[in-house]
């Protein structure tokens, strides 16, 4: 007769087959909240999306892990905050490299979250009643901002106290509110104890939370409207579909490992940057802002405050109502729209790329506003004229695409016009952001990096 008994070891492994079943279960179930049980072939191609939005989402669980690794070692108080980063980095085991994973995961993860929106709006992802989920793609890169500036300061060296200082000091540049804003986000007139606990506080409470909110509705928008935006069919033509588990599942897993073994290997290469502890008595020369607010601070050498931030709330305003005044759906999902597109965003690279530098040393070097408007106030000079220049410039780009032969016979139209100007404006943020890293010397003033 058979013994139809089981032994331990056979009831172990049951058991254990029966959890490894459950798991996979909870996991598929969660895997399908986020995704549809089908998804369109063309989903699957890496260059269309390079994977952006799922490599920042990765980052952002990076920065969650490691972060809650480095609060029970930090100390936010102004006498220890140095001296617990120094612990980190040269006594506690694997301090260092947890700090660097979270140092470099949050450098990344703007660049990330910024290529990530230069993808939506050069394929045209904000059409179909996308628009709101472009919006929210906009805080949420805003958020990512602010997460980086809040963190900013925890070191507590002199890179890090400086680099706030001169950032902070464009708030008080803002209209009406802007004295109050800076001394609300400070808890005071400057950088100290105060600045310290609201940062941290900010860093990791306030920012983290908002983000985990707005990124699951986010996720949750992506997946109410269908997907991944795709470029809308000919007649006659079908949509061929994969399943989500494994085709699309598999992809995301192999980059999300590859992002997490790049960012360790990285991490364990270049640790995260440590100065001398902060001294408000020793100032830097220069003092720079963050490496992504530097191409603000280079365009404060060249006009007004006011000016500046004029000239980011038109920009932020215009990405906002972009969904608004481009509805062409027919392009969507097409990158630069169509060959005339395509041209039209080459010329405004191009453009920003030639004329950015070109100006930049001219006003260096020869403009002189204020001499050559002796009596005129300052305001005017180097505020107004400027801002209306530089609005003017777009306005014209915009026009010529309009008017102009851009590609063979054609003209651009609207939505082919604005990536023109679009692209203009990337190139030359991103020539004076690296003017501002490299080429901004004592005083600030323009010097050769060799």
């Amino acid at each position: 007769m058979q013994n139809t008994k089981l032994t331990w070891i056979q009831k172990i492994l049951v058991k254990d087959k029966k959890e490894r079943k459950n798991i996979v279960t909870v996991a598929n179930n969660l895997v399908m909240h986020l995704h549809p049980a089908r998804v369109p072939a063309a989903a699957l191609d890496f260059k269309y999306t390079w994977g952006l939005g799922g490599i920042s989402t990765v980052l952002v669980v990076l920065l969650g892990l490691t972060g809650l690794l480095l609060m029970f070692r930090y100390d936010a108080r102004v006498d220890y905050a140095y001296l617990s980063i120094q612990a980190l980095e040269t006594q506690i085991q694997f301090g260092s490299l947890i700090r660097a994973v979270h140092h470099w995961s949050a450098n990344l993860l703007v660049i990330t979250t910024a290529l990530h929106l230069l993808r939506v709006f050069f394929t045209g992802s904000y059409k179909q009643g996308r628009s709101t989920n472009w919006i929210i793609g906009l805080v949420l890169f805003f958020l990512a901002l602010i997460s980086n500036f809040t963190g900013y300061l925890l070191p507590w060296d002199q890179l890090a106290y400086w680099a706030i200082t001169v950032s902070t000091n464009l708030m008080s540049y803002i209209p009406v509110i802007g004295f109050e804003m800076r001394n609300f986000f400070l808890g005071g007139p400057q950088v100290g104890q105060n600045a310290l606990s609201n940062f941290y506080a900010l860093h990791v409470v306030f920012v983290p939370f908002l983000l985990i909110i707005i990124l699951s509705y986010h996720f949750w928008k992506v997946r109410k409207n269908g997907g991944i935006s795709q470029p809308i069919q000919k007649e006659n033509q079908r949509v061929s579909y994969v399943q989500t588990l494994p085709n699309l599942v598999r992809v995301e897993y192999a980059a999300a490992l590859v992002v997490i073994v790049v960012i360790v290997l990285w991490s364990m290469i270049k640790p995260a940057p440590l100065g001398p502890i902060a001294n408000p008595f020793n100032s830097p020369n220069p003092a720079k802002a963050a490496w992504y607010f530097l191409g603000l601070q280079e365009l404060l050498l060249h006009m007004q405050p006011l000016a500046v931030l004029g000239l980011v709330a038109v920009l932020g305003g215009v990405l906002v109502l972009t969904p608004f005044f481009d509805k062409e759906e027919e392009d969507i999902g097409l990158y630069f729209r169509s060959p005339v597109g395509k041209r039209a965003a080459m010329w405004g690279a191009l453009l920003g790329l030639n004329l950015t530098p070109i100006i930049v040393l001219l006003d260096e070097y020869w403009i002189d506003l204020l001499a050559w408007m002796p009596g005129v106030p300052a305001s005017i000079s180097t505020g107004w004229v400027p801002f209306l220049t530089t609005l003017m410039v777009m306005a014209v780009i915009y026009a010529v695409f309009r008017s102009t032969r851009v590609y063979q016979t054609k003209k651009a139209n609207h939505s082919e016009a604005v990536l023109g100007v679009f692209a203009f404006i990337v190139v030359a943020l991103l020539v004076l952001t690296a003017i501002g890293i490299f080429f901004r010397g004592p005083n600030m003033a323009f010097v050769l990096p060799f």
